[in-house]
């Protein structure tokens, strides 16, 4: 009989204790001030009578700046992520020390993002300022009703955002816009261990229920950006640019956080566990295919227009 997800929560609270006592003694305490190249910064019109943002302003590539929006964006909902973490996970013993620390680890990479952004004129202070608005104007919620459901979405998307912010500092052709997000990059990464080692603990305690979770979660997967204005756009841009596509996704993201948990290898499913990892097969192997056609068709385009340049 499957576990209720209040039993998994408490049978996993030693595991949670355990993780977070890891993940402090491995975290390194960074300053968001000590990366960003002050001196730069003059003042903007307003107030202060400074010069207005301008196009040339920028030393960042256009499809690493629309990253860099994308990533900046999704990370100001924070106070929506807290809220389901906060809701799902509760508040109390291990798991609510988690929620507060992962929470305040979170809040300062939007906080230097944006000075970085600011000072160094990267973007525009007014179109972002806008943005953050909207964006956050529109929350988010998860479509994932269980805890392990949860658990399953964010080991990806933590992974994801890693992959997002190392390859969009590459992009920048900017030092210290790579420095800085390699070390946001740094945080997200211990923040997926945490969650891929419950969900791996969870395998153990209830395999059937977790597959069918993470099936759940794999095959429905989306950003948290997905409600961004024009983010299909902006999604479209990044892919282009291969700062995160489909087959970025596959073969990064998915795979090896699938590999770690040993979904194929796993015993003891029962029926609709085994059901769920035939699903998830079957996507793995569609989505692989589906990755393979854009890395095609893109590297066309981009001898065309080599071509036509030369």
């Amino acid at each position: 009989m499957a576990m209720t997800q209040t039993e998994l929560l408490h049978e996993l609270e030693p595991v949670v204790a355990g993780e977070l006592d890891r993940h402090e003694k491995t975290a390194k305490e960074w300053f968001p001030h000590e990366y960003i190249p002050w001196s730069e910064g003059r003042d903007f019109d307003g107030i202060y009578g400074g010069e207005a943002w301008q196009e040339g302003d920028s030393k960042i590539p256009e499809a690493a700046r629309v990253s860099l929006v994308v990533n900046l964006l999704t990370e100001d909902n924070l106070p929506s992520y807290h809220h389901e973490i906060a809701t799902t996970f509760g508040r109390d013993g291990a798991w609510g020390t988690w929620v507060h620390r992962w929470t305040a680890e979170e809040d300062r990479h939007g906080t230097a993002i944006r000075d970085y952004l600011t000072v160094t004129r990267a973007v525009d202070p007014v179109a972002l300022e806008r943005a953050r608005m909207h964006h956050m104007a529109q929350g988010f919620i998860t479509e994932y009703n269980t805890m392990l459901q949860q658990l399953a979405y964010v080991s990806f998307q933590e992974l994801a955002t890693r992959i997002a912010h190392r390859n969009t500092g590459r992009a920048s052709g900017d030092e210290g816009c790579e420095r800085l997000l390699a070390r946001i990059a740094a945080d997200e990464n211990l923040h997926m261990l945490f969650y891929r080692n419950l969900l791996k603990a969870a395998f153990e305690l209830d395999p059937g229920q977790t597959m069918r979770a993470v099936t759940d979660v794999v095959t429905t997967f989306q950003m948290p950006g997905q409600g961004m204005e024009g983010f299909a756009r902006k999604a479209m841009i990044i892919a282009n640019e291969g700062i995160y596509d489909l087959r970025l996704h596959l073969d990064d993201v998915l795979m090896p956080v699938l590999r770690q948990w040993s979904v194929f290898d796993k015993t003891g499913l029962g029926p609709e566990g085994e059901r769920a990892r035939e699903e998830l097969a079957a996507f793995l192997a569609k989505t692989d295919a589906t990755a393979t056609r854009f890395v095609e068709r893109r590297e066309e385009r981009r001898a065309r227009l080599a071509a036509r340049q030369g």
